[in-house]
This record gives structure tokens, C-alpha cells and sequence, in this order.
């Protein structure tokens, strides 16, 4: 049985692709197996995947089916793997040699149900143009009970990530949510009891220009569809007097990651809906201008620290006059 099950969902990336696997399969962590799933491409990815399988069979298990989208194609590979741990990896990114190596280490020797990593953005070029330091201020193994802050601190990619195979016995990605990861990764933290992480940049996020993070529609609202099914997780786990750090969850997902969203909304009618069920989120659970401005991420004001053209756009916004600064950033 391998140790880790590395889940790759794969669509209309025959650019990246080879790069993608070829960080895959030189792992440094040898007992692995790589659920390549091909969702439906219409590319010459089909015919990469083939090479990768002719030349690694013991690695690569390969599975074409349907379009479904990409929470589809990753429930497809939980359903198939066999690791004692599951990763995700995207298709047009691509990882170091040791991160699973290290992932694998850390959960083992902590008994950690989940394991994290930094990710930083890359251009085409493979240059860095962001670093995202995921947990900054703790030891490498983290009690959740004592150190809960994290949980509305967190960035939930599913990417950056190491999973114990059981957490996801009962749990799925949502099909055809636009913020499916917001959806499902905390409450997969929420049955967790110790966590471990690494300060390494393992993971190289890749963010295309034509990527579905750059189609801003009325999908946005789906990030409010995924807040609301955390509480509802949040209020039946075992942290549920916790009540503080889910109204911070709801600051920092609703508030701040929505208009980050909303920014790049281009279609104006579309722009109104999404900011109107962005001020009935912040009624219905009583998120008052205090609450935001003093919002702290890993014990910084997080407005605060923001470069100065972001802070001015959640400013105006805040003030009302989102419509006025839409039109000049």
C-alpha cells in the first residue's frame, strides 16, 4: 500500500503538463502512487499522460472520464486511492523533489492529521512573483484546541496540503462550486486534532492569465454558499464554543477574500448582485465596520498590511463607494 496518493486532476493543459508530472515522479518520497485524471480533455493531454505511464507504470495510475469539472475529478481519484495520505496537486503547477518526502515525515512523527506547506506564485517563466507563507508565528507541530486562531488565519488551498486518507471517509468536494476549497478544507481542519507544517516553499503555484481564477462572475456568490456550510460543520464539531474565530473565519472569507473576488467583476449588473448578497451575508451574521477594520491575521492588523493600493480599495468599499473605485483600479 503506498504511503501517499497524489490526486491530479488534468483539463486542456497540455503546456504544463509535462512539467506537472515530471515533479510528480521524481519525488524523493519513493512509495507513492500519482491518480492522473483526465477530465474530459480536448488537447493533446491524453497522449502525455500515456508517455508518463508507459515510462512509470509503477507510479502513474491514469483514468479518463467525462467533464465534470474540477471537484469531480478530484472525488474520482479519492475514490481510487490507496495512500495512507492524500495530496492534491493541479495540473499546470508544479512541486519540489522533497515536498511529500518531508509532508509524509512531519505527519508521522507528529501523528498530525493534516500537514502544510508554503506555496509561492510563478510566471511562465518559473520566477517567483509572490511568496505565501502559510503559518508564520508557530512551533512545526500545531495543537489546533490551543492555537485555534488558525483556523480563520488559514489560506484553504487544497494544494498545499497533506491529508490522512480518513478524513475524507465521509467528506467530498462540492460539484460545479465555484470555491470548492473554501468549502471542504476547513471543515476537514475542524476534524482534526494536531496539524504540523514547514516553512519550505514546496509548492509553485501557477496562475495563467485565462485561468477560471480570472473568470469573475456571478459564481462569486458561491463563496457565500461556502461560508454557510462551514458553520454549519463548525457548529457541530468539537470547537464549536469557539464562537470568536468562525466570526473571524466570516471576516476573512466573506469580507476580505469576497471583495478580492468582486474587484475583477467586469459586467456591472453582475457587480451589484454580488454586492448586494455581500451586505446581507455581513446583516445576517452581524459583522459590524469595527469588526473589519480590526481584523487580525496571525496577530497582525490585517488591512493594515496590506500593500497600499489594496488597503484603499477595501477602504472605499467599505465606505459604500465601491461602484467609484471599480472604475480606476
Amino acid at each position: 500500500m503506498p504511503k501517499v496518493s497524489i490526486i491530479v486532476p488534468v483539463y486542456n493543459v497540455e503546456e504544463h503538463l509535462e512539467k506537472c508530472l515530471n515533479s510528480l515522479v521524481k519525488q524523493s518520497l519513493d512509495d507513492v502512487e500519482i491518480i492522473v485524471v483526465n477530465d474530459g480533455s480536448q488537447d493533446d493531454s491524453q497522449n502525455i499522460i500515456n508517455q508518463f505511464q508507459e515510462k512509470f507504470p509503477d507510479k502513474i495510475k491514469a483514468f479518463r472520464k467525462e467533464n465534470g469539472g474540477l471537484s469531480d475529478a478530484r472525488n474520482f481519484g479519492l475514490d481510487e486511492a490507496m495512500g495512507d495520505y492524500i495530496g492534491f496537486v493541479d495540473s499546470d503547477d508544479y512541486i519540489s523533489e522533497e515536498m511529500f518526502d518531508e509532508m509524509y515525515a512531519l505527519a508521522e512523527k507528529y501523528a498530525a492529521e493534516m500537514v502544510i506547506c508554503n506555496l509561492q506564485k510563478v510566471d511562465e517563466k518559473g520566477e517567483i512573483v509572490q511568496k505565501l507563507t502559510q503559518i508564520p508565528n508557530l512551533p512545526e507541530v500545531v495543537d489546533l484546541r490551543k492555537n485555534f486562531s488558525v483556523f480563520a488565519d488559514l489560506s484553504y488551498f487544497a494544494c498545499n496540503k497533506l491529508f490522512r486518507k480518513d478524513l475524507f471517509l465521509e467528506k467530498r468536494f462540492q460539484k460545479n462550486m465555484h470555491f470548492e476549497d473554501i468549502e471542504l478544507i476547513p471543515q476537514i481542519l475542524l476534524e482534526c486534532k494536531t496539524i504540523a507544517h514547514t516553512q519550505k516553499y514546496h509548492y509553485q503555484y501557477f496562475e495563467r492569465q485565462n485561468s477560471i481564477s480570472k473568470t469573475h462572475t456571478e459564481k462569486g456568490l458561491d463563496i457565500f454558499k461556502a461560508v454557510k456550510n462551514v458553520a454549519v460543520a463548525f457548529k457541530n464539531s468539537d470547537f464549536a464554543d469557539l464562537e470568536l474565530e468562525l466570526k473571524r473565519f466570516f471576516i476573512f472569507e466573506g469580507v476580505y477574500s469576497f471583495l478580492a473576488y468582486y474587484a475583477f467583476v467586469k459586467n456591472e449588473q453582475t457587480a451589484e448582485i454580488l454586492f448586494k448578497d455581500y451586505l446581507e451575508f455581513k446583516t445576517e451574521n452581524r459583522i459590524k465596520l469595527g469588526e473589519i477594520l480590526r481584523y487580525k491575521r496571525f496577530g497582525k492588523n490585517y488591512l493594515l498590511s496590506l500593500p497600499r493600493k489594496k488597503m484603499i480599495y477595501y477602504l472605499f468599499c467599505f465606505c459604500g463607494m465601491q461602484n467609484w473605485i471599480r472604475k480606476i483600479i
